[in-house]
């Protein structure tokens, strides 16, 4: 396998994650409002994903290479390293709107801000192509592609589009034109291409580290979830009957137990 090829493969898995990101904003193009209730659901959806992907999918691809101790010192790095990511992203808080109307110089720092909050998501879709050119996979433009990492490429994708909506709705109540919404929800996910490559590139050159990649990458998805995800999702419901508890279940358990067979199948 030619791995400037799987580079360029992987990074535009890692395009496709970013600009699943511009679809948040999409839904502006036809309404002025998206209810609070498939904000909710949507969360809860890509929650659900997130959580089957790495728990049955990240971690259980790593116990085949490695040891539990091994994947759950990655899981802890993983960890750290979002909890890094929260105190720089806090320390640098910046609204949609300051991103649409930055000079180049904020641009600068408001993409390295971005850089470490969303790594975590470009290493979890790099660290699932580990396999690819193996035997077994999915044919896709040349390439055999892990079951693993085309639904890795999937889960990321979703959870990128109600972070786009996030991105998009202060924006748009500012009166700011469409395609600007899109242009900015996806200049927010920029670094997981480059995340993607970086990660792809590691286990390729590092394979013995190949448990501490996956652990690292679902240690790193499932606190995100825990901690960001579903916390959004909550916030949001607060405005709903019940809290949105039902819309956020809903949401989490379509989307796990759709997403449990198949990974199951790889």
């Amino acid at each position: 396998m030619d791995f400037a090829a799987a580079l360029a493969f992987v990074f535009l898995a890692g395009l496709v994650t970013d600009l699943a990101t511009g679809l948040g904003a999409l839904p502006f193009f036809f309404v002025d409002d998206v209810s609070d209730r498939w904000r909710v659901a949507l969360w809860g959806l890509a929650s659900g994903i997130m959580l089957a992907a790495s728990g049955f999918g990240l971690f259980r691809e790593g116990l085949a290479y490695g040891s539990v101790l091994e994947i759950g010192g990655g899981a802890a790095v993983g960890v750290l390293l979002v909890l890094a990511a929260r105190r720089v992203v806090d320390n640098h808080e910046f609204a949609p709107r300051e991103i649409a109307e930055a000079d180049f110089e904020k641009l600068v720092l408001i993409a390295g801000v971005l850089t470490v909050h969303s790594f975590p998501e470009g290493v979890a879709v790099g660290v699932s192509f580990a396999e690819l050119g193996f035997e077994g996979g999915i044919p896709i433009l040349g390439f055999s592609v892990p079951l693993l990492a085309v639904f890795m490429t999937v889960a990321i994708s979703i959870h990128n589009v109600p972070e786009g909506l996030a991105v998009s709705i202060p924006l748009h109540e500012h009166g700011a034109r469409r395609w600007k919404l899109v242009g900015v929800a996806v200049f927010t996910s920029v670094p997981q291409p480059i995340g993607a490559v970086l990660a792809f590139a590691f286990v390729q050159l590092a394979r013995p580290l190949l448990p501490i990649g996956f652990g690292f990458a679902g240690g790193a998805m499932v606190y995100l979830v825990l901690s960001e995800f579903i916390p959004e999702a909550r916030e949001v419901g607060d405005r709903l009957p019940n809290g949105g508890r039902r819309e956020l279940w809903t949401g989490l358990l379509v989307g796990a137990v759709g997403m449990v067979p198949l990974l199951f199948v790889a």
